[in-house]
């Protein structure tokens, strides 16, 4: 199936619209970060810096770290962003951009999302990295692509609705897995995530600034959920969309982050470089061992 050009933009050079990346410059290994500036700091402990892209928000960059080939890109804020990220990533890996059609062999990509996360459990303390077994999506991205049941565990979700008397006017929330080897890798260093992702920072996330909430009791309920051996660990904003458009696409994904703020406890640590330059040093290792 050729695939039409207003639907999968390529520029005149040959790279993704929104990327700027060619697809021999993607390797099997991504990491993805939200700050643009984050690239910069990690490609510090990389070698045989092949080449840097930068677009808006997305910055990339592909080199070694313990001999493995690995690219860096940014995404900045939001599953929106990931929607653009994923889908571009997978058609540099899957499609050919001379034909426009989809290649006859399936490269599957390990993707890793390091990010910072607020927690809401109170025996997680700041710094604490956080990997997400289980991503909720509050956002509603996978909604709007088909075969949403097939990536949702709707038991979790059935659960999850009733626990907090989910709101009929929000989008229903999804429940993704991370790919297994990811979770495997990281199993024995990081406290095991549920994680809700949502699609801001302060309402979504329970914060009152001036406006009133639409459910009032939000971190009380998603605190309290339990789920088997899992319950709610953190907030953030990407790892849902990460989680299910890889579960979609055929790719190896998860989503890593460290424990910047304690919404239960009410404190924060805005000076966090440290925890995440050893999040991100933990992540190397555990991504190309």
């Amino acid at each position: 199936m050729k695939i039409a050009a207003s639907e999968l933009i390529i520029n005149s050079d040959g790279s993704a619209f929104h990327l700027h990346m060619k697809p021999e410059q993607l390797a099997d290994r991504v990491i993805l970060v939200g700050d643009p500036g984050r690239v910069a700091m990690i490609a510090e402990h990389l070698t045989d810096i092949e080449y840097t892209n930068s677009s808006r928000e997305f910055v990339s960059t592909t080199g070694k770290y313990n001999g493995k080939r690995l690219t860096v890109l940014s995404t900045g804020i939001g599953t929106d962003n990931i929607d653009i990220v994923m889908t571009e990533l997978d058609a540099l890996a899957n499609i050919d951009f001379e034909t426009r059609e989809p290649r006859a062999e399936h490269r599957t990509l390990t993707i890793l999302r390091i990010g910072t996360t607020g927690a809401i459990q109170p025996d997680i303390p700041l710094g604490a990295p956080i990997f997400s077994h289980f991503s909720i999506g509050c956002d509603g991205l996978m909604n709007w692509y088909a075969d949403r049941e097939k990536i949702n565990h709707a038991d979790m979700e059935q659960a999850f609705k009733e626990h907090t008397h989910w709101n009929e006017h929000l989008p229903s929330p999804y429940f993704v897995r991370a790919g297994e080897d990811l979770i495997h890798r990281f199993e024995d260093c990081t406290v095991k995530g549920m994680t809700i992702s949502a699609p801001g920072f302060y309402g979504p996330q329970g914060r009152v600034v001036r406006l009133g909430l639409a459910m009032p009791d939000m971190l009380d309920t998603f605190e309290s959920f339990r789920f088997g051996d899992y319950r709610i660990t953190n907030f953030e904003m990407e790892s849902s969309a990460v989680a299910g458009m890889a579960r979609h696409l055929g790719h190896e994904a998860g989503t890593v982050c460290c424990a910047i703020a304690n919404r239960y406890l009410k404190n924060s640590n805005p000076d966090y470089k440290t925890y995440v330059r050893a999040l991100v040093e933990l992540s190397l290792e555990k991504l190309t061992e």
